[in-house]
């Protein structure tokens, strides 16, 4: 867990250097996510373990590391959190297969 800490603690330092080279920018990146991870028809924790699942399938450590304290932080569970690893893991197979199918064996004929 200290390396995922080091990771997200790094980042959230290059965030701080973003505001000050680009301030406009960064301040509307913040209020984008701001307004998409906050509660509304899905909770903020759901969004996090969504948010998880899209770091995990785009091979993003930073994000993954990210996204799974934010969602503890909201009060996920190990098991909620491993679930969604699980999910990710599914449409990540499901989408290696669709992608063979269509792709791969309907040019096979």
């Amino acid at each position: 867990m200290e390396m995922s800490n080091d990771k997200v603690s790094a980042y959230k330092n290059e965030i701080l250097n973003l505001k000050q080279s680009m301030p406009d920018m960064a301040e509307a990146y913040h209020q984008f996510t701001g307004v998409c991870f906050q509660d509304g028809e899905l909770d903020a924790r759901t969004k996090q373990l969504i948010a998880l699942g899209i770091g995990l399938f785009a091979n993003n450590e930073l994000c993954t590391f990210y996204h799974m304290e934010e969602a503890r932080a909201k009060g996920a569970s190990d098991a909620q959190i491993m679930e969604a690893v699980a999910v990710a893991s599914a449409a990540s197979a499901g989408h290696a297969l669709s992608q063979g199918l269509t792709r791969v064996q309907h040019n096979l004929h």
